[in-house]
Order: structure tokens, then C-alpha cells, then sequence
């Protein structure tokens, strides 16, 4: 190396030592707290993978807590129009989650081809599901619970047949499960992920309480675990 050139070689040196100091300042250690939090979301994603049943994977991933999962419901379920103060817990909790199965259940056959697809996706009994609302005398909660019980099996039933003699849909469902369970579910590299403060207690947290917001779910920390309080699906998965 030649005298001339040694100053260019130094600056060389100096430059890559820079860029690898940057380098190591951007990639952030990101709490266990953190890191389990994104590790829930996932668990969620690949268990809906497997065979889109939503409550398989609710019920592994989702608080415990009965308050919040009715305030969740509540906000969610689209069940506008009834007065829901003397509707029981558990008939509240099973109607959001058989609505967000029937969701789950219909995004693959989203965004139909053509005229015919739409037509063979979605035939007007399936239409007729999808548009169900609930009466608006709380006592038939019970009678609309069961009937969304029998859509979600006449929806699944209805999406299987159409699996088995449409290649194009089988494609459709195999596309979507294998998005659900690639994620993306690491955490970032070039930052650190803080807790949020809840400022609306609809999503089944108090005012104030802290919480990630984590590719449109919530989760928090609930006894020792991470639990998803809720999911604002149509942020997620579109």
C-alpha cells in the first residue's frame, strides 16, 4: 500500500467502524414482556391456521377475564339495536365468537373472480347468514345465539363443498391459512415497543391501563402470561 493511498484506507476503517457502531445502536433488545406479547399474537394466528376455528383459538390465547371479554363482545359483535344489560355473559361471549368464526369462515372466498364466483360463493341462503341481526327484545338473545350457532356449521359445510369441487377456492383457503400462520411476528429490530395507556374502556381495559398494540391487536399482561384482549380484524388481515 502506497503512503498516497493510506489516508483513503484509514477514512475506509473509520467509516466501517461507524456504520457498524450505528448498526448495533439500532438493533434494540426488546423486553420478554415484549417478546411474549408478539409470541400470543402468533400462537393465535397458527392455531386459526389450522383449520379456521376461531374459538380453538380464542379460548388458548384470549384474556380470561369475563369482564373484558364482555366489553369486547359488546363493542364487536355488532349486535346494535338490543339492549344487551340483561343478556348473560356467556350467551354474549359465544354470539361475538361465533360471528368472528363466520368472519374467519368467509375471508377466504373474499373478493370473488367474476359474477359467477360471487354467485356460487355466495348463494342467498349464505347471504341471508351473513345479514343476520338480532332482534331487538333481549329475551330472544338465547333463540339468535343457537341460530348463529347452526349458520356457522351450514357456512363451514358450505365453504368445505365448495373446497372439494373448486380448485380455485381449496387455493383460496390453503393462501389464507398459510398467511395466518407466517405472520410477521417479530418484533422490530430498529426500536423499542412500550405499553400503550388504554383511553377507552369499550376495548375491556380500564382507563389508563397499559397495553400493547400489536398489528391491531391488543394484549396485556394478565397474572404471569400475555393475553390478547382484542383484535381489530379489519386492520390485521386486509
Amino acid at each position: 500500500m502506497s503512503p498516497r493511498s493510506l489516508p483513503k484506507f484509514v477514512l475506509s476503517l473509520a467509516l466501517l467502524g461507524l456504520c457498524h457502531v450505528v448498526a448495533r445502536a439500532q438493533r434494540v433488545r426488546q423486553t420478554s414482556e415484549t417478546t411474549n406479547a408478539y409470541r400470543v399474537c402468533e400462537k393465535f394466528q397458527r392455531l386459526l391456521a389450522e383449520n379456521l376455528d376461531f374459538s380453538a383459538a380464542y379460548e388458548a390465547t384470549f384474556t380470561k377475564n369475563i369482564a373484558r371479554r364482555r366489553a369486547v363482545a359488546i363493542r364487536d359483535g355488532e349486535f346494535s339495536g338490543v339492549d344487551l344489560d340483561s343478556v348473560s355473559d356467556s350467551l354474549l361471549i359465544t354470539a361475538y365468537k361465533q360471528r368472528m368464526q363466520l368472519f374467519y369462515l368467509m375471508l377466504p372466498l373474499a373478493g370473488p373472480d367474476n359474477t359467477d364466483e360471487e354467485r356460487s360463493f355466495f348463494p342467498p341462503n349464505i347471504k341471508q347468514i351473513l345479514d343476520r341481526k338480532p332482534a331487538a327484545d333481549p329475551k330472544e338473545f338465547g333463540s339468535f345465539v343457537s341460530q348463529l350457532e347452526q349458520d356457522v356449521r351450514t357456512f363451514r359445510e358450505h365453504l368445505d363443498h365448495l373446497a372439494q369441487k373448486n380448485a380455485n377456492v381449496a387455493a383460496r383457503i390453503q393462501k389464507f391459512k398459510s398467511e395466518a400462520a407466517s405472520g410477521p411476528f417479530d418484533p422490530p429490530k430498529d426500536y423499542l415497543v412500550k405499553p400503550q395507556a388504554s383511553a377507552d374502556e369499550s376495548m375491556g381495559l380500564r382507563k389508563g391501563e397499559k397495553y400493547y398494540s400489536i398489528e391491531g391487536y391488543s394484549v396485556i399482561r394478565e397474572g404471569v402470561d400475555m393475553k390478547i384482549v382484542s383484535i381489530r380484524f379489519f386492520t390485521r388481515l386486509f
